[in-house]
């Protein structure tokens, strides 16, 4: 299978379990469709970062030599939406190491903050943000208070979200 064909070929739920299956736990593989996702092409990244999401979730394995670079590429000017969706979806279930949780912070509260940021990119954010509270029990009163002030303005996803994170806070 050529992959990047794969990947043009059709933006469907379909071609996205394809990929999954043909990845696999195969971390060859899983470098290309990786080095697809870091691509300058934004359907290339749009569609890479789909599947990339859900083999993560089911081999986590696979991501940590290329983890610096999905991190340093989340924070890219200009990164289309499904990159930054797809990032912080595979995120929320993922051990962050240390290294890293500091700066995924800051993105992630960047996210909820922004008033142009996609609804599932400040949920994903939410989640990732409470899973660290864990870890930084000091950041607990700072999420609440980001929640807080966004109420308003935020969509029903964001509240939903929100408010479960709230009653565990």
């Amino acid at each position: 299978m050529n992959l990047k064909e794969s990947i043009l070929a059709e933006h469907s739920r379909k071609n996205c379990n394809r990929i999954i299956k043909y990845v696999g736990n195969n971390q060859v593989r899983f470098d290309e469709l990786v080095k697809l996702f870091l691509n300058s092409d934004y359907r290339v990244i749009q569609r890479a970062s789909w599947p990339l999401s859900y083999i993560v979730d089911s081999h986590p394995g696979l991501i940590k030599k290329h983890f610096g670079k999905i991190i340093s590429n989340l924070r890219k000017p200009g990164l289309h939406d499904a990159a930054k969706r797809n990032t912080l979806r595979l995120l929320q279930n993922y051990p962050i190491p240390k290294k890293y949780q500091g700066e995924i912070m800051d993105t992630c509260f960047r996210n909820i903050e922004s008033p142009n940021e996609k609804p599932a990119i400040k949920a994903f954010s939410l989640t990732i943000l409470h899973n660290l509270s864990k870890q930084y029990p000091d950041i607990k009163d700072e999420l609440k208070t980001v929640i807080e002030s966004r109420w308003d303005y935020e969509t029903a996803a964001f509240k939903s979200r929100a408010r479960k994170i709230l009653k565990e806070l």
